[in-house]
């Protein structure tokens, strides 16, 4: 079981899949200020044991015009780190242009060729919704391919 996460100030995308299967995806939401990071701790470990992962794989930052903003996804990613490693498991990073290349083969795909390959790979005909589970869906799916290599 991977569980795939797209780290946000406000709302972290999250998707476990297992084999080419998307089991359930959605979106942590967290409230403001310095209780955001131990309630998106507190979610993601409920996470982690409800669906027995054994794998966790996050969206890594890219280059942001705004330092405050990245700073502060950066604190989540932490906090993801953390969780996943308390929990007794290996957390690794891809960037935007790995996950467009492990899922399209092409590390400048817009964001529409990259949902269509990830419907492709999970046999979905409706868009996963919203954004961030959506994202958090190709991060897990990028790490199962990468991972069989």
């Amino acid at each position: 079981m991977i569980l795939g996460i797209d780290p946000g100030l406000e709302n972290t995308g999250w998707a476990v899949v297992n084999e080419n299967k998307l089991i359930e995806c959605g979106v942590v939401k967290v409230g403001k200020g310095d209780g955001r990071l131990k309630d998106l701790d507190s979610e993601l470990e409920k996470i982690i044991k409800k669906f027995k992962v054994t794998e966790v794989a996050f969206e890594s930052l890219f280059f942001a015009k705004n330092a405050k903003s990245a700073m502060m996804v950066a604190e989540a990613v932490g906090v993801i780190k953390l969780a996943a490693i308390r929990c007794g498991l290996e957390v690794v990073g891809y960037t935007p242009l790995q996950v467009k290349m492990a899922l399209t083969g092409y590390g400048r795909a817009e964001k529409e060729q990259v949902e269509t390959m990830v419907r492709s790979c999970l046999n979905l005909e409706v868009s996963i919704t919203p954004s961030h589970a959506a994202d958090a869906v190709a991060v897990a799916l990028t790490h199962g391919f990468t991972m069989k290599i």
